[in-house]
């Protein structure tokens, strides 16, 4: 859907400082050099979704498909939403797994969704 000023709704997966702390040892600082701005990129998008993705409807496609969903990113690569109890868990292509610790933050331009892991772009 588009926003009065033309710009898109987005559903972001953003990871808290606890999920960067975790990545090791100089990974984003060799992310925020020059030539690294393909890998950059790559990360981001794998984190942002097209529209506005509420968790409850993120549930309701886990539901859908029996226990997960697959979910595209604007990075081209799928994420799998599955849930651990109540919480949903979003799975990248390298198997990482990334809890929604707060979920449905509501933006201007879309939903905002903390997760406690980075993820990584799909293949």
């Amino acid at each position: 859907a588009l926003l009065a000023d033309g710009s898109k709704r987005l559903t972001v997966f953003a990871p808290t400082d606890a999920a960067f702390a975790k990545l090791p040892a100089g990974t984003l600082d060799n992310l925020m050099k020059a030539d690294a701005k393909p890998q950059l990129t790559a990360l981001l998008t794998t984190h942002i979704l097209p529209g506005t993705m509420l968790a409850a409807d993120i549930g309701k496609a886990i539901d859908a498909g029996h226990g997960k969903a697959e979910i595209a990113t604007m990075g081209g690569g799928p994420l799998t939403a599955t849930k651990n109890g109540a919480a949903i868990v979003l799975s990248d292509s390298a198997g990482n797994k990334a809890t929604v610790t707060k979920a449905d933050e509501q933006r201007s331009n879309g939903v905002v969704h903390e997760i406690d892991t980075v993820l990584a772009p799909g293949k």
